[in-house]
Order: C-alpha cells, then sequence, then structure tokens
C-alpha cells in the first residue's frame, strides 16, 4: 500500500484514523522524521509492541487484555497494541 491508501482506508463505514474523520490530520506537514517512519512501516519494518499488531488505540485507560478478541501484544505510551488471533492473517507471520 501507499500512505495515502493507508492513512484514506475506509473500515466499516469510517476511516480508519480519528484525525481524518475529524478532519485534522494535515494540521502541518510532516516532518522528515515521520516520513521515514512511515516508509519503515510500508517497507514491513517490524519492531515491539507492533511487531505483528494490526490494531491500536489508546483507551485512555489501562489496556485491556484482549480488543474485539485480539490479544495484547504491547504498549507504548498511551497506545496499545493487538495481535491477529492465532491462526489468522498467517501471511503477516510468514511474508507470504
Amino acid at each position: 500500500r501507499t500512505i495515502p491508501q493507508v492513512i484514506y482506508h475506509v473500515q466499516g463505514g469510517n476511516y480508519s484514523f480519528e484525525a481524518v474523520q475529524k478532519g485534522n490530520v494535515f494540521y502541518q506537514r510532516a516532518r522528515t522524521a515521520e516520513k521515514r517512519l512511515a516508509k519503515q512501516n510500508l517497507d514491513y519494518w517490524r519492531q515491539h509492541p507492533g511487531k505483528y499488531a494490526l490494531w491500536y488505540f489508546n483507551p485512555y485507560a489501562p489496556c485491556p487484555p484482549t480488543w474485539y478478541d485480539q490479544p495484547f501484544a504491547g504498549q507504548f505510551k498511551n497506545h496499545c497494541y493487538y495481535e491477529p488471533k492465532p491462526g489468522t492473517c498467517e501471511s503477516v507471520y510468514t511474508g507470504g
């Protein structure tokens, strides 16, 4: 995928990113460091806690052990990361 495809992805009738829904996604231009990190993620850079996580959110509370039946993978600052249930999305783990 491209960065714009990820930013404007619609899932369940809503944009995947709250900032797009609220219209404040581009309140300032992306800096070089942010562009580099986005590119690394698109190139399958994997690092804990989001190594294989497909979901993350900020619950404004402690991270629940599951989110939409997905197991907790780890936390970075205020964001909780969740991996697919075992046996799903195998291509994420195998690179296929």
